[in-house]
């Protein structure tokens, strides 16, 4: 009777379980392609700051904030270029020219890109993504996109896209209907992405990818 009614219990919990929401539910199976974004393009010439201003030039306060506060799993999702020498320890600052005709993932700069093909990955991402308790409010309407993701199910299946914005704290899908009510990510699901980015973008691997100018 005994082991009759531990059975149930776990019958019980593991019904509880529940899947991915669609269409990350497909995620695990899917042909995954991670790539790091430009989150913002300033004006070629932006004007000197005002004496004592903190701010830099041209850059909106939601990605200074974030670059100096961005959790070490992040920081080479910060683009070259971007902020001025010295400002964060380790991060590029020599701008370059960007390449003629540069490829874009919905608008935005791709700087480099990777297949996401390890199977542990890919599951963590569903649960990740597809749990409605990973996300919150948006506290901001903006979306600097740091990070975007496609995937399919099958070869010329459209792509199911994710633009990932840390500096804003929220995502947007394209070509799908978000699932969740909510587009904000939790301060969790940004550690636990983080650490996700850190083996997807590891900054050893390979040759570093060609900045873009910004200033």
């Amino acid at each position: 009777m005994k082991s009759f009614c531990i059975a149930a219990l776990l019958l019980t919990v593991s019904g509880c379980a529940s899947a991915p929401a669609a269409p990350f539910d497909t995620l695990p199976n899917s042909n995954v392609i991670a790539y790091r974004l430009q989150n913002y393009e300033p004006p070629p010439v932006a004007a000197a700051p005002a004496p004592g201003a903190p701010a830099i030039p041209g850059i909106p306060p939601e990605i200074q904030q974030w670059a100096q506060q961005a959790l070490p799993g992040l920081q080479q999702m910060i683009p070259p270029g971007l902020l001025p020498p010295g400002l964060i320890p380790g991060v590029p600052a020599a701008p370059v020219q960007p390449a003629p005709q540069a490829p874009r993932f919905h608008g935005f700069l791709i700087l480099e890109q990777q297949p996401v093909i390890s199977p542990e990955l890919k599951e963590n991402l569903a649960e990740l993504l597809g749990e409605p308790d990973n996300f919150q409010t948006p506290t901001s309407n903006c979306l600097y996109a740091e990070m975007g993701l496609s995937f399919s199910a099958s070869a010329g299946a459209p792509p199911n896209d994710v633009l990932v914005s840390f500096s804003c704290n929220q995502m947007q899908g394209h070509n799908f209907i978000w699932p969740h009510q909510s587009t904000g990510m939790t301060s969790e699901t940004v550690r636990a992405l983080s650490e996700i980015v850190a083996k997807v973008f590891p900054p050893s691997a390979g040759p570093a990818p060609q900045p873009v100018s910004l200033l």
